[in-house]
């Protein structure tokens, strides 16, 4: 349990001085997603990383703001 508590620790602190990386992870999440939209296959037809993106972004955001 301390190692998981440390490892806490560790990316809060990583995230409060990066308050926007999730948001634009998340932001090129759902780019990257409109690309996939033109390819053939389950990845163009599943929109997997459109919901990866606003997930991460709504996070980042929740993120941010508590931190």
């Amino acid at each position: 349990m301390e190692a998981f508590n440390r490892f806490l620790d560790r990316v809060a602190e990583f995230f409060a001085h990066r308050k926007g990386l999730l948001v634009m992870v998340g932001m090129a999440l759902v780019v990257l997603n409109f690309g996939f939209q033109f390819v053939p296959g389950w990845v163009g037809r599943s929109n997997l990383f459109l919901h990866l993106g606003v997930l991460t972004a709504l996070l980042g955001i929740l993120l941010a703001w508590a931190l």
